[in-house]
């Protein structure tokens, strides 16, 4: 027997658009808090800016509705996490999930610490753990490695913009505040600090504290969510779908206008109103947030006098 109409919608889900700020409870994938999510808000369509590991925490920002089609725009954006590197134990993962492979007497000191650190900061060439997402021949890394198969994966190079010793709570034990660019594994990057001091090491409380536009003062509990979610409609729970493009210019256009890029089509350029945020004019390969009546309508690129929608948003 066909399902009708209501039932359709019903598996569909919603048509809800914005972000939601989850602050990832440790041991969550960042799949199973999206999936959570996406059935507490009932929403139709969901998904995640940038992946956080299993045992860490913190800001992880999901998209729904239209503000997927603004994810690579905080993927692109810079990270900042605190995290712990535990010495003197090499782990299977490379933080405390996994089984030890090596131990080590040695414990750097302070000095030594602030050297490596700043040693750490630029482009930096990375290996990303076995235990990752990156794929070899079409197969997860992980999987390879949780089949006792050989995992051989390539240098990556990755910015590193700051990197700074926070505290020693002991000797076994630094805890460390990085703001780093996209594909920056930071249980990699413990294990490479502890190697370069002659050490072994890995990573441990790792705490997403920004990621793109988004902060930790963003960040909602899932357990809070779902608390405002008994009183209040999800939209309401949310943050605007531009919130992600916080550091692009908006452009105000007029609605004719704004129609025809929700179209597909570019528009001229004569006689933009332009916000606050896009008072440095318009610049030949600039990327915009096309405003009109206050509401999004596209991510656009301003190309050859004309503005090009990149991205349309249906909202």
């Amino acid at each position: 027997r066909a399902a009708g109409p209501a039932m359709r919608a019903k598996r569909r889900g919603r048509p809800i658009h914005g972000w939601a700020v989850v602050d990832k409870p440790r041991g969550w994938s960042s799949a199973r808090t999206v999936a959570r999510v996406r059935r507490v808000t009932g929403a139709a369509k969901a998904g995640h800016a940038g992946t956080l590991d299993p045992l860490a925490t913190g800001v992880l920002p999901i998209a729904l509705g239209e503000a997927t089609k603004t994810v690579a725009w905080v993927m692109e954006g810079s990270k900042t996490y605190r995290f712990a590197i535990r010495w003197g134990e090499a782990r299977a993962t490379d933080d405390a999930e996994g089984e030890i492979t090596a131990r080590s007497p040695a414990r750097p000191g302070d000095g030594e610490l602030r050297a490596a650190a700043e040693a750490f900061t630029g482009h930096v060439e990375q290996v990303p753990p076995a235990y990752s997402a990156r794929k070899l021949g079409g197969v997860r890394a992980y999987a390879l490695a949780r089949a006792d198969a050989p995992v051989r994966l390539a240098p990556r190079r990755v910015w590193i913009e700051s990197l700074r010793l926070l505290s020693r709570p002991d000797a076994d034990h630094a805890v460390f505040e990085l703001r780093c660019g996209k594909g920056t594994y930071v249980r990699s990057l413990a294990r490479d600090i502890a190697l370069r001091l002659g050490t072994v090491g890995h990573a441990v409380d790792i705490r997403r504290l920004a990621a793109g536009p988004f902060a930790e003062s963003d960040a909602i509990s899932l357990a809070n969510l779902e608390a405002l979610l008994h009183t209040a409609p999800p939209e309401s729970c949310l943050l605007a779908v531009e919130a992600a493009l916080d550091g692009i210019p908006a452009l105000s256009l007029d609605e004719t206008r704004a129609a025809q890029l929700r179209r597909g089509r570019p528009v001229g350029a004569e006689g933009s109103g332009r916000d606050p945020a896009g008072a440095a004019g318009l610049v030949e390969g600039r990327v915009l947030c096309v405003m009109a009546a206050g509401c999004p309508v596209a991510i656009a690129r301003f190309e050859g006098g004309e503005i090009r929608p990149l991205r349309v948003l249906n909202l």
